[in-house]
C-alpha cells in the first residue's frame, strides 16, 4: 500500500466512475483500475462494486476510503509542516467561500493577498458552509471564509468583518418613502429566501423571526443570490442583503431600492476557519489581516 493507492480509491470514490477517476489522477484506466484490484486483494476486501453502469462504494469500502482520506491529510500536513520550516509564508493553500460572500469579496481580497504573499499559490472552492466543513476536516481544502460559527470540532476561527444586512426592494415598492427600516416594517411583506442549506436564508429567517414570530415566504426559493436580486429587481418580492452584495455587484441593483436596517442584530460576521492542526498559522494570520482590511475599504 501507498499514497497513490489512497488518492485512486479516493478518487472512484468520489467519480463513481473509473474514466474520470483516471483523468483525475493523470494515469490510465487499466493501471489504475489494476492498481485497486490488487489493493482489494491484499486487504482481502471488496472496495468497489462494479457493474457495467456504475461503480459503488461498499460498507466496508467507504469506512475505508473515509480512513484514506485522512492519512491524505495527514501526509499533506506532514509537507505542510516541513515546508512551514523553511518559508512559512510559502506554498499552496486551498481556500474555500459560501456563494453568498465569494463573488462579492474574493475580486477584492485576491490581488492584496498575492501582493502581501508573494510565494502562495491559491486554489479556490465554493460551496455551502456545512459541505465546505467538511471538506475541511477531510482535508480537501485548509481554510475557509464563512458566516457562522464553526459547527465541527478540531476547527478554530479568526474574526475578519461584520457585515450589516440591507433591505432591498422594486422601486416604486410602499417602502420607499422611508430612510430607513425596521424589522417590524417586513411584517406585512412577502421575502424572498434562498433555498435551505444557504445559512445566509436561515440567518435572514431568524432574523425576522425575531421581530414578528414566524416567516411570511413566497414559494419561490432560489439557489443563487443573484437570482433573488433578479426576482426582487422584477417585483416579485422583497429581501435582505449582505451590503457587499449590493455595493460588489451590477446588472440590475439599479432597479432596486436599497434602505438599511435600523436593527444591531441585522449582520453576519464574516470568518476565517481553519484546522487546529493546519500548520501555517502565520500564514492564515496574514491572509486574515488582508481581508480585514480590504473589508474595511470596501464596507
Amino acid at each position: 500500500m501507498n499514497l497513490r493507492d489512497f488518492e485512486y480509491i479516493i478518487a472512484v470514490a468520489d467519480e463513481e466512475h473509473f474514466g474520470r477517476a483516471s483523468d483525475k489522477c493523470n494515469v490510465s484506466q487499466p493501471a489504475l483500475s489494476g492498481q485497486i484490484k490488487k489493493l482489494e486483494q491484499t486487504l482481502g476486501v471488496k472496495i468497489f462494486e462494479r457493474t457495467n453502469r456504475r461503480v459503488s462504494v461498499t460498507p466496508v469500502g467507504r469506512e475505508i476510503v473515509e480512513k484514506a482520506r485522512r492519512l491524505l491529510t495527514m501526509a499533506d500536513e506532514i509537507r505542510d509542516t516541513a515546508a512551514a520550516a523553511s518559508d512559512p509564508l510559502a506554498g499552496h493553500i486551498r481556500l474555500g467561500t459560501i456563494p453568498t460572500i465569494g463573488p462579492y469579496l474574493l475580486p477584492s481580497i485576491l490581488r492584496p493577498i498575492k501582493s502581501a504573499l508573494p510565494k502562495l499559490d491559491i486554489s479556490l472552492a465554493e460551496d455551502v458552509t456545512q459541505s465546505l466543513e467538511r471538506r475541511l476536516v477531510l482535508g480537501d481544502i485548509d481554510a475557509a471564509i464563512t458566516a457562522t460559527v464553526p459547527g465541527v470540532p478540531g476547527v478554530e476561527s479568526i474574526d475578519l468583518y461584520t457585515e450589516p444586512f440591507l433591505a432591498a426592494f422594486p422601486e416604486g415598492h410602499a417602502l420607499g418613502s422611508r430612510k430607513e427600516l425596521a424589522i417590524d416594517d417586513l411584517d406585512s411583506a412577502e421575502l424572498l429566501l434562498l433555498r435551505d442549506g444557504h445559512c445566509l436564508s436561515d440567518q435572514v429567517a431568524e432574523l425576522c423571526g425575531l421581530a414578528r414570530g414566524q416567516i411570511v415566504a413566497l414559494d419561490t426559493q432560489a439557489s443563487s443570490l443573484e437570482t433573488i436580486i433578479g426576482l426582487v429587481a422584477a417585483g416579485t418580492g422583497i429581501t435582505l442583503l449582505p451590503s457587499l452584495a449590493v455595493s460588489q455587484g451590477g446588472g440590475v441593483r439599479s432597479k432596486l431600492a436599497i434602505r438599511p436596517i435600523n436593527d444591531k442584530h441585522a449582520a453576519r460576521a464574516i470568518r476565517l476557519v481553519f484546522r487546529e492542526s493546519y500548520p501555517k498559522r502565520e500564514l492564515i494570520n496574514m491572509i486574515a489581516d488582508v481581508i480585514k482590511k480590504s473589508a474595511q475599504e470596501l464596507l
